[in-house]
């Protein structure tokens, strides 16, 4: 399992539990699960980050990751009510929609490496044949 898949994954549960606690808990409640979520979010893509294997693409996801997680913990501390419940859905979106896009790239990757290797297969079954 490569590292792409394993961080967009625990990304999106994430910012999909935000979504639904941004509507359906307190504000109060909303900040600081906001808070420690962005922050988590935050850590494990600036961990990620030592991968050499993520890619451009990859690491451009991320870094937007960042900056919208980093958005999230500040909105958490300094906004309240209302517009902190509607900043926290949109930023959780935003987070999954980041990591669904992670999650299609990886997959693309992977597809794409196993009909590179399957078309080497069959060149040099080709090959053997003539």
């Amino acid at each position: 399992m490569s590292t792409r898949f394993l961080t967009n994954g625990i990304i999106a549960l994430a910012a999909g539990f935000l979504v639904v606690a941004s509507q359906a808990f307190a504000s109060s409640t909303t900040g600081w699960l906001a808070f420690g979520i962005g922050i988590g979010v935050l850590a494990i893509t600036c961990l990620v980050q030592a991968d050499p294997s993520r890619g451009l693409v990859q690491r451009g996801i991320d870094g937007i990751v960042a900056i919208v997680s980093a958005w999230t913990i500040v909105a958490s501390v300094v906004f309240d009510g209302v517009t902190l419940r509607w900043l926290t859905t949109a930023e959780s979106l935003a987070l999954v929609a980041l990591a669904v896009a992670g999650l299609t790239y990886n997959e693309l990757r992977e597809q794409a490496a196993v009909r590179e290797a399957a078309g080497a297969g069959r060149d040099e079954s080709l090959r053997a044949a003539a």
